[in-house]
């Protein structure tokens, strides 16, 4: 096993809590269009999918038409509710600060709105221009396709081998693993759920925590555990 060079971290649910009202949102808005359903199921089924991805799951599974403005009016609704009421993920300021390795952002939303979010909690400016969004690369290519974290280290000028991904979605970490890297699960979100830690260990995750104080640790310990399998 190849040792880490580059840390790609997604950020709904991993750097920003927004996974918990994007949850609430949606599932007021498929409750009223005849899809009755809550915010936690929402989180434990759709979260690190793009809106436009979870309404054709649903219509496929329910045989239900569901209108096109719900495309449109969630994002009105989202951002107001993201601007008002989102926080950083506990933990992520003091984490960022003690990580020496190369780092970057690879997720579903837009650049507009991770731009949004970023500056809102304060760490926009860390991450610099190494902020990407695979709506920028087409949108078929969004996880749990592989395209935006193979994307992400090409950027940097990595193996996607020694690459290590900090994803809190099944679909994200079917995404990182399709890419050939390997991934940490992130349960410490408001969104998670009782099987949350169970459910990204079976989709490939090789270790899973609860808070980022713990994150600099587990990189120096996969770190060292590929050194020793090399040496």
């Amino acid at each position: 096993m190849t040792s880490i060079d580059l840390i790609l971290f997604d950020c709904d649910g991993v750097l920003v809590d927004s996974e918990i009202i994007a949850a609430e949102v949606q599932a007021d808005l498929l409750t009223e269009s005849g899809y009755p359903i809550s915010s936690e199921e929402m989180g434990e089924r759709f979260a690190g999918l793009t809106w436009h991805h979870t309404l054709l799951a649903i219509e496929k599974e329910a045989d239900i038409p569901l209108s096109a403005a719900l495309l449109t009016k969630v994002d009105t609704i989202l951002d107001q509710r993201l601007a008002n009421d989102l926080k950083i993920v506990e933990g992520v300021q003091p984490m960022l600060a003690q990580i020496k390795l190369p780092h970057g952002i690879c997720s579903n939303s837009t650049s507009e709105r991770l731009s949004m979010m970023l500056g809102k909690v304060g760490i926009k400016t860390h991450f610099g221009a190494h902020i990407y969004s695979a709506r920028d690369l087409g949108p078929d290519r969004v996880k749990p396709k592989p395209d935006i974290f193979l994307h992400g280290a090409k950027q940097f000028g990595v193996d996607p081998s020694r690459v290590l991904v900090i994803e809190d979605s099944v679909h994200g970490i079917h995404a990182a693993r399709a890419a050939g890297m390997r991934v940490v699960g992130f349960t410490g979100g408001a969104h998670s759920y009782p099987s949350h830690a169970d459910k990204l260990t079976e989709a490939g995750a090789e270790t899973v925590i609860s808070r980022m104080s713990a994150f600099p640790g587990v990189i120096a310990a996969l770190s060292q555990w590929s050194e020793e399998l090399t040496a």
